[in-house]
């Protein structure tokens, strides 16, 4: 049984840290501007999943070595950022195609393509591994015993906290994208626009010094 307390605290230290924009968010507002709200919804998801992911992984001790390793750390950021700045290089590409992609058919494919997306997003952002492998470990009972599985629980109060927060982020985002429909040039305006927020949050990922 988690301690209640405990369980408080790192639900309040949690929404502290997802409520400052980071790459996650970045990536959904670029993905709302771009494709709209339905593939943003689709990458909350896919990044949910990525980041729950994170958390098994430093549950099980496997997230302990990119943790003190400051090689493997760099190697996460880098992939991350890379595959940023990738995704937003191709919104740009493609942002003319915009208007042409509205059919049920192609918006479909495109929602699970972005669930694919949204999680090597998330599970290649540093920022879930100091969520899970910094910030939650202190919050665990070694009293109420079953530490991989009160870590696994807790996890999911971050996720449940991320989803609402996310989902948010692309609604509002999507809700700006609406107003430029009616334009095919303005909506190649936007989803541009998206595209260079996501390489923007890529670089920083991929050159930061610090650890997110």
């Amino acid at each position: 049984m988690i301690p209640g307390g405990n369980l408080a605290g790192f639900a309040a230290a949690a929404f502290v840290l997802i409520v400052v924009p980071g790459p996650s968010v970045l990536f959904v507002v670029g993905r709302a501007l771009s494709l709209g709200r339905g593939p943003a919804i689709a990458s909350v998801v896919g990044n949910a999943l990525g980041n729950y992911t994170v958390a098994v992984l430093v549950a099980f001790g496997l997230g302990t070595l990119v943790e003190r390793s400051a090689a493997a750390f760099l190697a996460v950021k880098l992939v991350g950022g890379v595959y940023l700045v990738w995704l937003g290089i191709q919104a740009i590409r493609h942002r003319h195609e915009l208007a042409a992609a509205s059919t049920a058919r192609v918006e479909a494919m495109s929602r699970w393509r972005t669930v694919r997306q949204g999680f090597l997003v998330g599970i290649t952002n540093p920022k879930a591994l100091i969520m899970f492998g910094v910030v939650l470990p202190p919050f665990v009972s070694r009293e109420a015993g079953q530490v991989p599985v009160q870590m696994l629980l807790m996890s999911l109060v971050a996720i449940g906290i991320g989803l609402v927060s996310d989902s948010g982020w692309a609604m509002a985002a999507s809700a700006v994208r609406a107003w430029f429909t009616d334009s095919p040039r303005r909506l190649a305006t936007v989803g541009g626009a998206g595209g260079l927020a996501m390489i923007g949050v890529g670089l920083h990922v991929a050159l930061t010094n610090r650890r997110l």
